[in-house]
């Protein structure tokens, strides 16, 4: 499905946390991306200049982020905007969302979920295409033998978000 040009616009805003500036992109749909916390950032709107449904998600991605970071569930969450993955990746996405927290999954496990075990790799590369880390939990996902695998924001991070979900014996691989 094409977008039009209002619907590839996205706002970009900062969330500071204790663990640093995340920035968080959001289109008309809800939030888009995430991204983990990085020297420089570019320009991000002026508050007051936002609209006040995207006021009302970037307090709720806020709250949600801040609760993830340090181990816990929320139950505010933003719509998610995630049309920019292909109907493949959408679906491991919303596997994702369904592992509970301190609990962690195999991309071989993800993969028989979706009745297609052959795909551990693709599940993998859905995994790393992941547009809102942490607060859709591919950190989650781990390689065969519990080995910790890849992550998009560095396996220090991954081993940070599983350590603070008390994963403890499944992150030291």
């Amino acid at each position: 499905m094409k977008r039009n040009a209002a619907e590839n616009h996205l706002i970009q805003l900062i969330i500071a946390t204790r663990d640093g500036d995340f920035l968080a992109s959001y289109s008309v749909r809800g939030l888009a991306a995430l991204r983990f916390p990085a020297k420089r950032r570019g320009e991000t709107a002026p508050p007051n200049a936002l609209p006040v449904t995207i006021r009302r998600w970037h307090r709720a991605t806020g709250i949600a982020l801040k609760r993830a970071l340090v181990g816990r569930t929320t139950r505010i969450s933003p719509p998610l905007d995630l049309s920019a993955g292909t109907a493949f990746q959408q679906r491991v996405w919303q596997q994702l969302l369904k592992i509970p927290l301190g609990e962690t999954r195999s991309y071989g496990e993800l993969a028989g979920l979706l009745k297609n075990s052959r795909a551990a790799r693709a599940v993998g590369s859905a995994c790393g295409a992941n547009p809102i880390p942490v607060l859709i939990p591919c950190h989650r996902v781990l390689a065969a033998m519990h080995k910790l695998g890849g992550f998009s924001g560095g396996l220090a991070w991954k081993r940070k978000l599983l350590w603070r979900e008390e994963s403890r014996d499944l992150w030291k691989g």
